[in-house]
């Protein structure tokens, strides 16, 4: 029997029991959409939460000082620790692993424009503040390294202050006062989505050179002379994680006399690990969903098998005049074979069509924070096709070699429903 007499005979076999054959096609392409669609919302949830983390900060560490929980170098425990505004710099230099050993500083500060005005919070860092903290410029520049070096006045409005000063008048080379002192506006960043912060929404600040920071706003009493907030502190690489932060704290032990093993005087709010544990447990709901849409396969798998035993059993005297006019087993297993074959990858194809059209409309509506939408990726459509071979292959094996077993003298006598 030529390929395409197989086919139509197949087509014809399927339509005469359209019922029978909707169902088991329905549990194989429900199997395909399950697994397509569930670790596409797998796969969402994790790119959603990544691109809202990295909005706050990419692979960042927040040191705060605060009191030391143990003795060191005869210096009683319960004392204040306090960064002053050049330790950065020291610990930029002992600190290998890391990227950028970065000083912040805070303020809130009454903010005026020509149009409004507003008690706004001010924050100066140097240059790379921008990239560590994912600050996004919609117009203009943020300030660098010669803005920082003359102490310029220059300022960076984030684009809910933007919109508080100046409504929507261009804001780029206009005057704003922040306290006393007059700045020139020379940026305004993009909005965006920000789910943590430790000192509020970066769209509701002011950023300004970190030399102009502490000339015009520096800490005052009770805080200590020159002292800063807080360190942002990147690795080199995520390799380079737990080397970067030991470096950190035993760099600021030595300058602050604390046991580097202290985590008490020298706190760290760590994103790297906030985002490792976020992965692992999105990873695992993957997998999960996965696992449910593999059972849904393999059940319909099963219906396959059932459906062409019952073919098998249906067309016994059918397969017995072939094999009587010369049809080997082999012939009659490829047959029964190809037959399975045809439906299970049918069905699959329609469910992989439908789940990939399904994501795409999906991906037409708006999204939530955390969600990015249903995101296929090649490695699941990879994993479909794989186990739907697998399903296909159990599935046909086992009815088709039935079939190909079947004696033509006792095919040839079977009568249906006898």
């Amino acid at each position: 029997m030529v390929l395409r007499d197989l086919i139509l005979d197949t087509i014809r076999t399927l339509w005469s029991h359209k019922l029978r054959t909707f169902l088991t096609m329905f549990g194989i392409a429900w199997g395909i959409i399950s697994i397509t669609l569930m670790v596409a919302a797998g796969e969402g949830l994790r790119v959603g939460q990544e691109r809202v983390a990295s909005n706050f900060g990419k692979d960042i560490m927040i040191v705060f000082a605060g009191r030391t929980s143990m003795q060191a170098g005869g210096v009683r425990a319960g004392r204040a620790v306090h960064w002053d505004d050049t330790d950065y710099d020291s610990v930029q230099q002992e600190a290998l692993a890391c990227r950028y050993v970065l000083p912040e500083l805070g303020t809130e500060k009454p903010v005026r424009s020509l149009y409004n005005s507003g008690t706004i919070s001010v924050v100066g860092s140097l240059p790379p503040f921008a990239e560590i903290r994912t600050i996004p410029i919609a117009q203009g520049r943020f300030y660098n390294w010669d803005d920082r070096s003359e102490g310029r006045r220059v300022a960076v409005l984030g684009s809910d202050t933007k919109s508080q000063l100046f409504a929507t008048h261009p804001p780029l080379g206009e005057t704003v006062h922040i306290g006393d002192f007059p700045y020139t506006v020379i940026g305004v960043m993009k909005a965006k989505d920000q789910d943590s912060s430790y000192d509020g929404f970066d769209v509701r600040k002011v950023f300004i050179p970190f030399s102009a920071m502490l000339r015009d706003f520096p800490n005052k009493p009770p805080a200590l002379p020159h002292s800063i907030d807080r360190l942002l502190v990147t690795p080199k690489s995520l390799e380079d994680h737990e080397d970067c932060k030991w470096e950190v704290r035993r760099a600021l032990g030595r300058l602050h006399n604390f046991d580097p093993h202290d985590k008490e005087a020298a706190s760290i709010w760590d994103t790297v690990e906030d985002t490792k544990a976020f992965r692992t447990m999105t990873d695992s709901m993957k997998y999960f969903l996965g696992a449910v849409g593999l059972v849904s396969l393999f059940l319909g798998g099963i219906g396959v098998m059932n459906v062409m035993l019952v073919a098998v059993k249906e067309r016994t005297r059918e397969i017995g005049v072939r094999k009587a006019v010369g049809a080997s087993a082999r012939v009659i297993l490829r047959q029964f074979f190809i037959e399975t074959l045809i439906v299970v990858f049918l069905s699959g194809g329609v469910g992989l069509g439908i789940a990939y059209g399904l994501t795409a409309l999906v991906g037409l509506l708006p999204m939530p924070m955390y969600f990015a939408g249903l995101l296929p990726t090649w490695q699941s459509a990879v994993l479909s096709f794989a186990l739907l071979g697998t399903v296909a292959l159990c599935s046909a094996l086992y009815p088709a070699r039935r079939a190909a077993k079947v004696d033509p003298i006792v095919a040839l006598r079977y009568e249906p429903g006898g």
